[in-house]
């Protein structure tokens, strides 16, 4: 049986890029992306459910 991936953490991710970005966010933009970014999760959902046939080549992996 195929395990679920744990639940993405947005307000962790954003909190993340705002540091990594170097950028300072006020609470309201903070919580328009939390909204956003839950709104593009569940419309990729569907297709991130779509079970891959195991025989299909995985695209390259780049390693330096």
């Amino acid at each position: 049986m195929k395990k679920k991936p744990a639940a993405t953490d947005w307000a962790v991710y954003i909190s993340q890029m705002e540091s990594v970005l170097a950028l300072e966010l006020d609470d309201t933009r903070r919580q328009e992306l939390l909204v956003q970014f839950g709104r593009i999760a569940q419309m990729a959902q569907p297709l991130m459910d779509l079970p891959l046939d195991p025989r299909l080549e995985i695209a390259g992996v780049y390693r330096a």
